[in-house]
């Protein structure tokens, strides 16, 4: 279990990298896809290290769920403005990869912020600098 933590977390890294990168090359889109999935492979890693598992695949609405609902509102274990990331981040990626919109520089920078904290959080609670 603890090496897929460590699998869980290294994904989450190089998304957040990917992110950051995608970013920098105006490539909003792509930074929007990539910062949501940073956050969906950190809050696996969150749930796992809380002894949370999936039956089967992790999905998206489990994910989002088991992490607002467990870890946040009833374990108390994450600041409550980490609440909405997941699902904020997911309208911007929806909008990315499925709609005939652009993702704004703005809305990317945003996502990518949101992206950081949330990130930060998970590594620190896990003990992971």
């Amino acid at each position: 279990m603890d090496q897929d933590i460590t699998i869980y977390l290294a994904k989450a890294e190089e998304s957040l990298r990917t992110a950051e990168s995608e970013f920098a090359n105006g490539r909003y889109n792509s930074c929007a896809n990539r910062c949501y999935y940073a956050c969906f492979q950190s809050a696996i890693a969150a749930l796992l290290a809380e002894g949370i598992r999936a039956s089967g695949q992790w999905s998206h609405e489990f994910v989002q769920g088991q992490f607002v609902g467990r870890l946040i509102n009833q374990r108390h274990l994450y600041e409550t403005q980490l609440r909405r990331v997941l699902s904020d981040n997911q309208t911007v990626r929806d909008k990315a990869d499925y709609r005939p919109e652009l993702v704004t520089a703005t809305q990317a920078s945003r996502a990518l912020q949101r992206t950081r904290t949330f990130v930060a959080a998970i590594r620190q609670r896990g003990g992971v600098a």
